[in-house]
């Protein structure tokens, strides 16, 4: 007496494990786009704080004057990625001071390199530190 036994998965056992791995994904793509969000900012966080502690460095070097940032980039950072001496010159000689940063740093939000002042509309396309 043998007995011809099939396995193998039913149509429905396949429809619910479907099913199942949909619901899963639906819960977990939401998460994943947050935390690509969650990166950006937590870089400009990171950002903005090397940005203060190197002009704060600039101001302390430089008889409390700070940095002539506000313009379109790259020309707005020469004072920080060149050297510079007492008045904020940019200059070749050894002794003096930077430079402060090796590049222009670029906001990871929107990828802009260039500064407005705090009359400017900050939140325009063009804007980014």
């Amino acid at each position: 007496m043998l007995r011809n036994r099939k396995t193998g998965f039913t149509l429905v056992e396949i429809l619910i494990v479907v099913i199942i791995l949909g619901i899963l994904a639906a819960i977990v793509i939401p998460q994943f786009t947050n935390a690509s969000q969650d990166a950006r900012e937590s870089a400009l966080l990171s950002q903005l704080q090397t940005l203060r502690s190197q002009i704060e460095l600039y101001k302390l070097q430089h008889m409390d004057k700070l940095p002539n940032l506000v313009g379109a980039a790259p020309a707005c950072w020469t004072q920080l990625t060149t050297k510079t001496d007492n008045a904020g010159v940019a200059s070749v000689n050894p002794n003096d001071f930077g430079p402060y940063m090796q590049s222009a740093p670029s906001n990871p939000i929107n990828s802009l390199s260039n500064v407005v002042d705090g009359n400017s509309d900050i939140h325009s396309a063009t804007s980014a530190w």
